[in-house]
Parts: structure tokens; sequence; C-alpha cells
């Protein structure tokens, strides 16, 4: 490894302490990647690309060391909830379109054969003008 790499190792190893010790001189002090790129003086890529088992390394701290959930992982947490409860809104939404559909079709079906030999009931209702004949 070259010595500029090992240097942001290091800088960014003391900036995790930094951070989880409250001590944060850079950044705002916030438990994420990027006040810990800010407070280490790296760029926030390098951190994600070069050192992302620093990164995971810190995540893991977060979580034992001061028992939270990162906010990326609360970020996404919320995300999949609201997206279960739109897939479930969906499904049900989907279910009673298919029971309209078959509703529909099944009295479309009474109607267009009842067109040519209409029951009493079905006779009585086109009297009344509560239904109407489909013209085939």
């Amino acid at each position: 490894m070259n010595p500029t790499h090992d240097d942001e190792r290091t800088r960014i190893r003391k900036a995790i302490d930094r951070l989880l010790t409250g001590q944060a001189t850079l950044s705002n002090g916030s438990l994420t990647a990027t006040a810990l790129a800010v407070e280490a003086g790296v760029h926030r890529m390098a951190l994600m690309k070069r050192h992302a088992d620093l990164k995971n390394e810190f995540y893991e701290r977060v979580r034992t060391e001061t028992r939270q959930v990162p906010e990326p992982e609360k970020r996404l947490r919320e995300t999949v909830t609201r997206l279960k409860k739109t897939i479930a809104d969906q499904n049900a939404e989907i279910q009673d379109l298919r029971q309209r559909l078959i509703r529909l079709t099944l009295a479309a079906a009474v109607l267009t054969h009842g067109q040519d030999q209409p029951g009493p009931a079905l006779g009585r209702a086109l009297e009344l003008g509560s239904v109407s004949r489909l013209v085939p």
C-alpha cells in the first residue's frame, strides 16, 4: 500500500473514534458516512470505494457502542415499510378491480343472453327502464 492510502486509513480510524465519543472537530458530529468523510478529511467517494471496510466498521461500531441504528439504515427501513404498505394497498385495489370485472362480465352475459328470451325479472326491469338493452 502507498503512504497516502495508509494516511487516509489512519485519519479515518481517528475520525471514527472522535465521532463515537462525541468530539467531532470538522463535521457536524452525526453518525453518518458523510460526516465521517468530512471528519477524516477524505472525499466521501474515497471512503465509500477505497475504504468500504472502514465505513462498515464504523456502522458496526455505531450499532454496538452507541446502541443506535445508523441513519442510512433507518431511512431504508422507513422506505421499506412505506413500500410494503403501498404494495398491500395496490394488491387490495387489484383484487377489488378483479371482483368488479367478474361481476360486470357476469352482468353483461346475463343481459346479452336475456335479450332473446327475457325472463320475468329481466322483462320487468326492462319495462321499468332500470336495465338497458345491449346492442349486439
